[in-house]
């Protein structure tokens, strides 16, 4: 009996036990899975409206740098090896520089043909007048001749006929030579268009070609989509402002704005209004916010950006703020005063 009383029970000992350790071991595992509140500074200062514009009325705005010539797609007109590529992105160039060149030697083979043809026909020509010369001075010999019976008849047919011949030949000479000169000058035409030419001035933004690839007249991009060079005039640069459709009605139409690159809000520029674009459009530049609507259009606003140390550069997003249109209260209260 007092062997039976000296055993430990299960439900009275070990039981007890085994649930403060289960408790225990739950609420460590609780704290350990609880998230860390605790505040740290963001890593990208969210944009905000400052000056003038911190405390009035504005409407916001996401944007894209784009050169004030906006961008040019180079193409080319005749099909071809590329055979020298004469720029590289960033290179400035002006009007009428040579940006890459086709090869050319079927070209200047035809050019070579035309010049042949032209001094082939100039020898012609000189062949005919001479043959014309003689025969106009033959045939008025025998005009001269007083007596009948010296000259025949026939032989003045005869010699009338050589200097209608010889006139035949020297105009089918000049037709000739007209031809081979409109073939030089196409081919030289032609030539020309082999080396693509920078269409204004401004800076190489992309170069998709390199020597030995093969570039087709009409199609901006070999296999790809892509140009095979982008160019724009980048002094200045331009920024297109979308504005959603709800928000259009609100904006001040000529106002300056506000603009800062995206990731750095502290740095701002006060840009100035160039244009307003006619229509509204689908909405195409995406912030990629969780909040952002895709399914909205919007109006776009071209402004005019300030000289600054590299700050912006083509295809970056900013942000933008614009002063909104007073309400009709305040405009009533304006115009009463």
């Amino acid at each position: 009996m007092a062997s039976l009383r000296s055993r430990p029970s299960f439900s009275r000992n070990i039981l007890p036990i085994v649930a403060v350790v289960g408790v225990i071991v739950a609420a460590f595992l609780i704290w350990r899975g609880l998230p860390d509140r605790q505040l740290e500074t963001p890593a990208e200062t969210p944009a905000r409206a400052t000056g003038a514009l911190a405390n009035a009325p504005r409407v916001a705005g996401a944007g894209v740098v784009e050169p004030s010539s906006e961008v040019i797609d180079i193409g080319t007109a005749l099909s071809g090896l590329v055979t020298a590529v004469l720029v590289r992105p960033g290179d400035y160039v002006t009007r009428g520089q040579p940006l890459f060149r086709v090869d050319e030697r079927a070209v200047r083979a035809r050019l070579g043909e035309a010049e042949a043809a032209i001094r082939e026909a100039g020898a012609s020509i000189s062949e005919a007048r001479a043959a014309e010369s003689t025969a106009a001075r033959q045939l008025a010999l025998y005009r001269k001749v007083g007596d009948p019976a010296a000259v025949s008849r026939s032989e003045v047919i005869g010699a009338e006929g050589e200097v209608s011949a010889a006139r035949e030949r020297r105009r089918l000479a000049e037709a000739r030579l007209a031809a081979a000169r409109a073939s030089r000058n196409s081919t030289g035409v032609e030539l020309n268009r082999l080396t693509v030419a920078a269409p204004i001035s401004g800076e190489i933004l992309r170069v998709d070609v390199r020597p030995g690839e093969y570039v087709q007249a009409g199609v901006q991009g070999g296999a790809s989509t892509t140009p095979y060079i982008q160019m724009g005039e980048t002094r200045p640069l331009h920024v297109r402002i979308d504005i959603d459709e709800d928000e259009a009605a609100r904006v001040a139409i000529g106002a300056a704005a506000v603009i800062s690159p995206r990731g750095a809000a502290n740095r701002q520029v006060r840009a100035t209004f160039v244009r307003a674009e006619p229509q509204v459009v689908p909405k195409r530049s995406l912030t990629n916010s969780a909040a952002e609507r895709v399914d909205v259009r919007v109006l776009q606003l071209i402004y005019q950006l300030p000289q600054t140390d590299g700050l912006f550069r083509v295809g970056q997003q900013v942000d933008a703020f614009i002063a909104a249109r007073p309400a009709q209260g305040q405009q009533r209260q304006a115009a009463a005063r």
